[in-house]
């Protein structure tokens, strides 16, 4: 029988990929988007880990989600040096939730506060699609629009106290196994992993749609 890492990783597999060859994050990363589409997109990030991370205080103390609960994974201070390297000093004024994205922090935050294990999923599929797939995002923008390397403008991207990334996924793949569910509630969590990729998906359709290549 199938590890429950394995069993959450083999079922959003197709969703994982429809949100890694959107259009959207196609065009960005080929270079074909300028980086006013790179900063509206860090821009809707902020919203989802403000989401993810706002409620970690009461979460710690979960016997579900508190293992989870890394310090080192927090991203929300190294998106608010890259908005103001983006935006200017006066980011915060400027900020806007496309509707994708609000539906998308609105549900993360209904799980922090009313399912932990379905904060589980939205956590998983965030920081360690970051920890992986996010370091390709950082090369190509560095490349494309010139940001110092892991600098200011792809901080995000950059974990610096997690200097073995390979490690630490593992480490929470062990995490995941160790989770004390039944077989029911663990199907209830691949599902929201699936519905996770689905909203972020919709974000980068959306964000697809603010920035249309010119034919």
């Amino acid at each position: 029988m199938d590890s429950f890492s394995t069993l959450i990783r083999t079922a959003s597999h197709e969703q994982h990929v429809e949100a890694e060859t959107s259009t959207f994050m196609s065009d960005l990363l080929g270079g074909r988007l300028g980086v006013q589409a790179y900063a509206r997109y860090t821009e809707q990030l902020w919203f989802v880990y403000e989401a993810l991370e706002s409620g970690t205080e009461k979460l710690a103390s979960d016997p579900v989600a508190g293992a989870f609960i890394r310090p080192e994974l927090f991203r929300l201070r190294a998106l608010e040096r890259d908005l103001a390297h983006l935006r200017g000093p006066h980011w915060r004024a400027g900020l806007s939730a496309l509707p994708a994205t609000r539906a998308y922090a609105d549900r993360v935050r209904e799980c922090a506060d009313t399912w932990p294990a379905g904060y589980v999923a939205h956590h998983y599929t965030r920081y360690l699609g970051d920890l992986s797939g996010g370091q390709i995002i950082r090369d190509r923008a560095e490349r494309t629009w010139g940001f110092e390397k892991k600098g200011d403008g792809v901080r995000f991207y950059v974990f610096e106290e997690i200097p073995n990334p390979a490690a630490f996924k593992r480490g929470y793949r062990a995490l995941l196994d160790a989770v004390r569910a039944d077989d029911l509630e663990k199907q209830r969590v691949v599902a929201e992993c699936k519905k996770a990729f689905t909203l972020n998906t919709a974000v980068f359709r959306a964000l697809g749609e603010e920035f249309p290549l010119s034919a």
